[in-house]
């Protein structure tokens, strides 16, 4: 990991994790609990046999108020395409502000601010939220993750033959991230810290390939050029970080694990 932004602080914290049963919710909660913190997790359908999680959906509000009760630092990992991330984001603020949250950490997008996409809209409002409100915040942008990568190629693997956008990507692994989120945490907000990105950039029929040639079943790639703003932006290199390429693990690494 890298050695920017704050450090770990050595004082045993009470953090609330959002998202906490997701590919990234899950190991930073692991993380926090090793680092011998008070972790408290908060999903809509969370882990029965964890005595400190709290059934909470964003969207409405309700259960926030006890989960955020005696907590000093929410890791907000909580999240969805599918949409209500502004409306679960401006519940957790209003609720963390009142229950005097200290410090709320939040991760993004690496291109939320250049690449014309609904959902990267929303995390870039949820940004200038936090920047503008009196809640002290700490974001984090990073790449696109090794695992949203292999479920994109799993679906286009479905068909004989993919079709697949010639766009670059650098992709990174979730553990990384949720190092350095977990790292972030234990320490005081930071405003906007440095980016992270994988690797290695690399096109997305490149990583398709991999893909293929890690899973097996024999298929054929076909770069196709996929009109529009928001494909420009990505040609463009708007989903990259290519000078914080701080991450170690590759893709094909991750497949083969």
């Amino acid at each position: 990991m890298t050695d920017d932004g704050p450090r770990a602080a050595a004082a045993v914290k009470s953090i609330l994790v959002t998202g906490a049963t997701g590919t990234l919710g899950r190991p930073v909660v692991e993380r926090l609990r090793t680092a011998g913190h008070r972790v408290r997790t908060l999903s809509r359908h969370p882990d029965q046999g964890d005595p400190r999680a709290h059934a909470v959906d964003l969207r409405t509000g309700t259960g926030l108020t006890e989960a955020l009760e005696g907590a000093e630092v929410v890791v907000h990992c909580a999240s969805t395409p599918r949409g209500g991330d502004i409306q679960a984001a401006t519940h957790l603020i209003r609720s963390a502000r009142r229950a005097g949250v200290d410090h709320l950490v939040y991760i993004s997008i690496v291109g939320v601010d250049r690449v014309p996409l609904g959902y990267y809209r929303t995390k870039h409002t949820i940004e200038r939220a936090l920047a503008a409100g009196p809640l002290g915040w700490t974001v984090l942008r990073t790449t696109q993750f090794h695992d949203l990568v292999q479920g994109i190629c799993a679906r286009m693997a479905r068909l004989p033959v993919l079709p697949c956008p010639d766009i670059p990507l650098q992709p990174i692994d979730t553990g990384e991230v949720a190092a350095r989120l977990a790292q972030i945490a234990q320490g005081p907000p930071a405003g906007r810290v440095p980016d992270m990105g994988g690797p290695r950039v690399e096109t997305l029929p490149d990583l398709a390939r991999a893909y293929l040639d890690a899973r097996g079943p024999r298929r054929r790639v076909r770069p196709v050029r996929v009109p529009g703003q928001m494909m420009d932006a990505c040609r463009e290199g708007g989903l990259l970080a290519p000078d914080r390429a701080v991450g170690s693990i590759t893709f094909e690494e991750f497949l083969a694990r």
